[in-house]
């Protein structure tokens, strides 16, 4: 409480970040690359996924993650992302202040392909399974928590963990996200002809679809003052569209309701977010609704891309690898272009562009949407 009364909220700050993917096992490896525009999309010839090549963002077959033969390949991306985050930090992650959230919307899906069904596997393939192996792993005291909401489960990951460390119940949060690609989900993209026959151009006015991609990503969280003077979480806000089990709104009012209601809750001005860090998937569909959004809710001209081209479309990992790289982008002054792009449809009214530039900004927006209509939101600045 303030000398008013008035309860305060407490400042949610980043203590450490973790980008595992095809490109870069730590956060300052991919970034890296990405400034040297390497992607990890490329043309896959894989019969046991598809009888047709495919572009996607996937890690060597021969790849070893983790040395541990009882976890799932996403579970080892899991423990990889947050062993390294980890080991970023000095907090105590077995006592009762400190929570567990994991994004993920596929999980362990895949095992469908290689296991015979039966009530043993539909368990082990429970995302609350992998969940607590997880935290079994690294010794965590409190039961972790599961968010599974399509693809805004990273962003939303990110908003209730700060919305945990603001009241009070906790001090600390891990967020971990990850997913992998197999035949089940690559054909169920390729039901909705949502994949894209080449490199994906988010924004561009011969967008075609998008490319699916493999990673994991962690943010570790503290309202511990020590850490003030690092970026925070300022804000964020969710929303849905109640449209289209897979189709976006028409309009995009309802995710520029999200990003308005975001940066309110972060307590700043449109005019004071350095850019955005869209969705973008390179749908004709999602793209035509995230660009009304955007202009709808006042933020048209703020500098926009999207990630998508470097690491496809990672699903509930890919709102956090997004954010994070955004956050190394306010940390280093370099705004990372949009692969792809040339021109946007008249229609769109924002502010991409393929090239990396200077930048000085003391906020980022971020904004993901999925199936179901769900839209979440979050303000992230110094």
């Amino acid at each position: 409480m303030d000398k008013t009364g008035t309860a305060m909220v407490k400042d949610v700050f980043v203590m450490a970040d973790n980008v595992y993917s095809p490109i870069g096992k730590t956060t300052a490896e991919n970034f890296i690359n990405l400034k040297n525009n390497i992607s990890g999309v490329k043309r896959h010839s894989q019969n046991e996924m598809s009888s047709q090549p495919f572009f996607a963002a996937l890690f060597d077959d021969d790849q070893q993650i983790i040395s541990n033969g009882s976890y799932t390949k996403f579970e080892c991306l899991l423990v990889a992302s947050i062993d390294e985050a980890l080991k970023q930090t000095d907090i105590n992650i077995r006592d009762d202040k400190t929570i567990l959230v994991i994004s993920t919307t596929k999980g362990n899906i895949s095992l469908l392909e290689t296991e015979k069904y039966s009530e043993a596997l539909k368990k082990r393939m429970s995302l609350t399974t992998s969940a607590q192996l997880i935290a079994d792993h690294f010794r965590f005291k409190q039961k972790p928590i599961v968010v599974s909401n399509a693809c805004i489960s990273g962003v939303l990951g990110i908003i209730t963990a700060m919305r945990l460390l603001r009241s009070g119940t906790y001090e600390n949060a891990i967020i971990a996200g990850a997913d992998v690609i197999s035949k089940f989900i690559l054909s169920g993209f390729q039901s909705f002809q949502a994949l894209s026959p080449g490199v994906c151009r988010p924004f561009d006015r011969s967008h075609n679809g998008l490319n699916l991609g493999e990673g994991a990503g962690t943010i570790i969280l503290s309202t511990n003052k020590k850490y003030a003077g690092r970026l925070k979480i300022k804000g964020g806000s969710l929303s849905n569209d109640a449209n289209h089990i897979s189709g976006p709104s028409r309009t995009g009012a309802e995710l520029a309701l999200a990003i308005s209601r975001s940066i309110a809750d972060a307590g700043v001005h449109t005019e004071e977010i350095g850019f955005i860090s869209a969705h973008g998937t390179g749908t004709v569909y999602n793209d035509e609704m995230e660009a009304n959004a955007v202009h709808i809710a006042g933020a048209g001209k703020l500098p926009l891309n999207s990630l998508k081209g470097y690491y496809g479309h990672t699903l509930g990992a890919a709102g956090l690898i997004e954010t994070i790289i955004s956050m190394e982008s306010l940390r280093q002054d370099l705004f990372i272009g949009t692969p792809g792009f040339e021109v946007a449809p008249e229609s769109h009214r924002i502010n991409a562009s393929a090239d990396h530039r200077s930048i000085k900004a003391d906020n980022f927006l971020k904004t993901a949407s999925g199936f179901g209509g769900c839209n979440a939101a979050a303000v992230i600045g110094k």
